[in-house]
């Protein structure tokens, strides 16, 4: 859901074109969507069809239009792609918090902003994807699937035999699941947590829907992969690496809507064991030879579990540490790759290093049982693969190499001697000075292979750069890190970032591959797409076409193609472990920014709806909501212009559609009030017991919420610009509040303490409250815990048989909470405003 930081971007950005005709050669200025932190590298790159020189660039403020910086700090890269001329504009000394655009001649970028806390709430966002991928009970859909999971395959003595491996991540917008990308996904998420923990939110249950459970989200991810791990190992000798195959390929439908059937034998998907022998069940065999790929990330992601997840669950990392041992003594013990397995077609994920995987698990394993044997075969291990083999090619069969970013180097030189230390950071150096001998000349500073999942190669790059720096303090290769940054937030031939809606108010992916989004319209929200491929490689492709007009069509080159179409499976398909890949470097962006402080954050109830801003401002907001009744909208539009307030105005279908309250509608939109959804008929979505019991249906909820948006388009206000919404009676669960999400829509509701909301009460019955118990009932509060990102709710009118209105005490009210030192701010502003 947008900020408010979001939405004042997106008010600018229609003042502002990207792009202009600049001696009729059309130019653009690619940047950072996201904006850049004040002290980080700064280029943006000028992209041309012309090849007029470039000699100097202007920063200008976006408010004002006034240029700030101006500078030469420029470097001429020539003919790229799409471009027959391209530059590095370095603005990288200006370090003033603000909101920017670039303009050479007549051409602008997008506006952008410069401040601390540009990436916060971004590693937090990527779990979106993550929990949208869940496998069994799946939080996004509120349903679950593959539940009969699964059927042993591959085994010599339990083949079709039942076990239960229900849980886990689907890979992609397909419902495979791989122990391969799976067990990286769970470190990575683990690594992130160790090394950034204070940068994490709870505002998820350990189920994956909304509400706060006292454990980081990030955690609550991690352990329900590794739960599915520990089935994938249901024995010390048993190790299994796949659910599914490519039979699963058999187009768009929803995971719990997923009727292929693998066996009229056996009940659920076939579960494949790791396996040193050749495996597929149909025409196409994989190439594996030994267990220790597979192993190995047992080992590291238990071990690592072990450590991070002692905190949380004692017993459950007791078990973790156990399993890593034997883990990595069957992984020593069965030498090779563990691959994938293909049936009907010849893809499958070719990985053939293994080294590395034992190398990670060696340097996790000597961190708790401090056993000099992992430390030496862990650096045994470093010796023999110094630098990942994708690096400095340009032909990459599937997943060859994987994973992508050895963490090894980077656990091993933590635990090792000086001498050792400098040898494994040395790796590092390696093969980011070969990544920058193969970038060098590019305008974009980027020396990744373009092969299918380009961007998981940017992820790891832009990560070992900064794995490297940790190491050794060594600043070499910071302008590549910022350029391998950039690119995935829209420093690229096509201005687009690469995670689905991050940010959504500037070109990020709009139309992913995947089911979610084609059939139901759901948006990936957080999803790392495969970015980019050499433009051979699409055209080699069989079968793939797109759905709509390529809107990058100028930015397409033989060298390089991206398509942000659902039709594109090989540059526009979300990927489970890549996403995770990314979480620890945006985390780290992060708490660079955070400069020690600690985040402040909204408050939310136990059904994830937010119901307070953040508690360390002195500011506050008024919600007015409306029904049936609305005799007190003059006297609190009145009362609300005379103190310059902006309020927020949350109103149901039926209200919107009530002719006698179209002038005060028009009226509120005039002066600027936010105006919000309350539901068409004004449901009562759960009944009055503590277990909320559900009275209406999924179908029920979507379309009555979708009529009240329809009601509201007639005066203009777009569902898009009204993402907050009040639940009817202000009553709802955790359910509704995941049905809201998604619509894309984020439900509020009133901070707790006060009576504001009882305005609507009536004499002679049991919660009947006077005007002055619920003016006190504020005082009291602001007294007893203080008013700071308070949601004060009361109606826009009430039954005819109270004549104490409350809205006749909303002026005293604000004199009251201002003379006490109160902002009252808009909604928006006071949730999302950063």
């Amino acid at each position: 859901m947008k900020s408010s930081f979001l939405v004042c971007i997106a008010s600018i950005l229609c003042l502002f074109p990207c792009c202009n005709v600049n001696n009729n050669n059309r130019a653009w200025i690619r940047i950072n969507n996201l904006g850049y932190q004040p002290d980080a590298i700064k280029i943006a790159v000028l992209g041309s069809e012309g090849i007029e020189p470039v000699t100097k660039f202007s920063l200008v403020n976006a408010y004002t239009d006034s240029v700030v910086y101006t500078s030469n700090e420029i470097k001429e890269k020539g003919m790229f792609g799409p471009f027959k001329s391209s530059f590095r504009l370095d603005f990288s000394k200006f370090k003033t918090s603000g909101m920017y655009y670039l303009k050479v001649g007549s051409t602008k970028s997008p506006v952008f902003k410069i401040d601390d806390n540009v990436y916060e709430g971004t590693a937090d966002f990527l779990l979106k994807y993550m929990r949208q991928q869940r496998c069994g009970y799946n939080p996004f859909l509120t349903d679950s699937c593959h539940l009969d999971d699964g059927f042993i395959v591959y085994h010599p003595t339990k083949s079709g035999e039942r076990i239960d491996v229900t849980g886990g991540w689907h890979d992609a917008s397909d419902y495979l699941q791989y122990t391969t990308t799976s067990a990286n996904a769970i470190y990575q998420l683990l690594f992130a947590y160790r090394e950034n923990s204070m940068v994490f939110g709870d505002e998820f249950q350990e189920n994956g829907l909304p509400g706060s459970n006292g454990v980081p989200d990030v955690i609550d991810e991690a352990k329900h992969g590794m739960d599915w791990l520990q089935k994938m190992n249901p024995s010390p000798d048993e190790y299994y690496n796949q659910i599914a195959d490519d039979r699963d390929h058999a187009g768009y439908r929803l995971p719990n809507e997923d009727t292929v059937v693998y066996s009229e034998k056996y009940k659920g998907r076939p579960v494949y064991l790791a396996s040193s022998k050749p495996q597929g069940l149909g025409v196409f065999k994989n190439r594996s030879t030994g267990v220790a790929s597979t192993a190995g990330k047992f080992a590291s992601s238990f071990a690592l579990g072990a450590d991070v997840l002692s905190v949380f669950y004692p017993k459950y990392a007791k078990d973790l540490k156990e399993r890593s041992i034997r883990a990595y003594t069957y992984g020593k013990t069965h030498p090779g790759v563990s691959q994938t397995a293909p049936c009907k077609a010849p893809y499958f994920y070719e990985e053939e290093n293994w080294k590395d995987d034992m190398e990670l698990a060696a340097a996790s394993l000597f961190k708790f049982t401090k056993k000099l044997d992992y430390k030496i075969d862990g650096l045994n291990y470093a010796i023999s693969e110094p630098v990942s083999p994708w690096i400095g090619r340009d032909s990459i069969r599937h997943y060859q190499y994987y994973p992508f970013l050895n963490v090894g180097h980077y656990e091993m030189a933590s635990i090792s001697s000086k001498d050792n230390k400098e040898l494994l950071s040395d790796f590092y150096r390696k093969g980011l000075k070969m990544i920058y001998e193969r970038a060098k000349d590019s305008p974009f500073l980027v020396g990744t292979p373009f092969v299918w999942c380009s961007n998981n190669y940017v992820t790891a790059a832009v990560t070992q750069c900064l794995l490297y720096k940790k190491l050794t303090g060594d600043e070499s290769f910071d302008e590549m890190e910022a350029s391998l940054r950039d690119w995935l937030f829209g420093c690229n031939p096509w201005g687009t970032t690469m995670i689905v809606g991050l940010p959504n108010t500037v070109d990020s992916p709009e139309d992913p591959h995947s089911s979610f989004k084609v059939l139901k319209k759901y948006q990936t929200y957080g999803g790392l797409v495969d970015g980019p491929v050499y433009g051979s490689i699409y055209n080699s492709l069989i079968g793939l076409e797109l759905y709509n007009k390529d809107e990058y069509a100028d930015f397409q080159s033989e060298m390089m193609v991206y398509h942000d179409d659902a039709g594109d499976y090989s540059t526009n398909e979300p990927t489970m472990d890549g996403t995770a890949s990314l979480v620890y470097y945006l985390s780290s962006l992060e708490k660079h920014g955070m400069k020690g402080r600690k985040r402040s954050r909204n408050v939310l109830d136990n059904s994830g709806a937010i119901v307070r801003g953040r508690t360390s401002r002195k500011k506050l907001t008024l919600i007015f909501s409306g029904h049936e009744y609305s005799d007190g909208v003059e006297t609190i539009l009145k009362t609300l212009k005379k103190h310059r307030v902006k309020a927020s105005f949350f109103l149901t279908g039926e209200f919107y559609k009530n002719k006698a309250n179209k002038d005060f509608i028009e009226k509120a939109m005039a002066e600027g009030h936010y105006m919000g959804a309350h539901s068409d008929k004004h449901l009562l979505y759960n009944d009055w017991s503590d277990e909320k019991k559900i009275l209406v249906k999924h179908d029920q909820f979507t379309v009555d919420l979708i009529n009240n948006y329809i009601a509201m388009e007639k005066f203009g206000i777009l569902k898009k610009d009204a993402t907050y919404f009040l639940p009817p009676y202000e009553w709802n669960n955790n359910i509704i509040t995941q049905w809201a999400i998604q619509q894309d829509i984020q439900i509020i509701n009133y901070t707790r303490g006060t009576l504001m909301h009882a305005d609507y009460t009536i004499p002679n019955t049991k919660q009947y409250r006077s005007s002055e118990e619920i003016f006190n009932s504020v005082k009291d509060f602001e007294k007893r815990e203080g008013l700071n990102g308070a949601i004060l709710l009361s109606h826009l009118g009430s039954h005819p048989a109270r004549t104490d209105k409350f809205y006749n005490s909303l002026d005293n009210l604000i004199v009251l909470l201002k003379d006490r030192g109160y902002v009252f701010e808009s909604l928006s502003s006071l949730l999302g405003s950063k």
